[in-house]
């Protein structure tokens, strides 16, 4: 059966539902989602290379955990539903960083992202992804703009380093 997903207005306001495929399918309905940026306590950030398999962006290197809100779930409650399915994380403290409109050539997302510190244990989920591993901040910064990453994490990543008060 197809996820159903909430519609919102840029507030996050739910208005109305959609499944998966008519959200993806063109309508550029928005719904939300939510991104959590996992540093670890030496300032390295957590990435995840989006699985083959993806109908977007797959094979690229990705924010850590990134997934939509169901119908009915609010943001927090997705933001720990997809830690744990993806990297299989719990008990983290998340800080907001930004909520902001993305569109990519298939679907208009309302993002929700924030960041934590986590220098637990991982048990990555091969079905959403093929791999992920700490990067060193510079190393992520010399490989901007080079198709590595997504398009959405580099808007993020920016955001990121902006509430951490970073210079990139």
């Amino acid at each position: 059966m197809d996820e159903i997903f909430p519609l919102v207005d840029e507030q996050g306001n739910v208005i109305g539902k959609a499944t998966r495929k008519e959200c993806h399918g063109g309508t550029f309905w928005l719904h939300p989602v939510v991104h959590l940026h996992i540093f670890n306590s030496k300032g390295e950030l957590f990435l995840q290379k989006r699985a083959m398999t993806k109908d977007t962006q797959p094979g690229k290197w990705d924010t850590a955990v990134g997934g939509h809100v169901d119908y009915g779930e609010n943001v927090e409650t997705a933001l720990n539903r997809e830690a744990f399915e993806e990297l299989g994380v719990t008990g983290f403290t998340s800080s907001f960083v930004s909520r902001y409109v993305w569109q990519s050539a298939v679907e208009k997302e309302l993002v929700n992202a924030f960041r934590t510190v986590y220098d637990g244990k991982f048990k990555l989920d091969y079905n959403e992804l093929d791999e992920g591993r700490f990067w060193s901040i510079d190393e992520i910064k010399s490989s901007l703009g080079k198709g590595i990453f997504t398009p959405n994490f580099e808007h993020d990543f920016m955001l990121v380093m902006k509430s951490l008060n970073k210079e990139l």
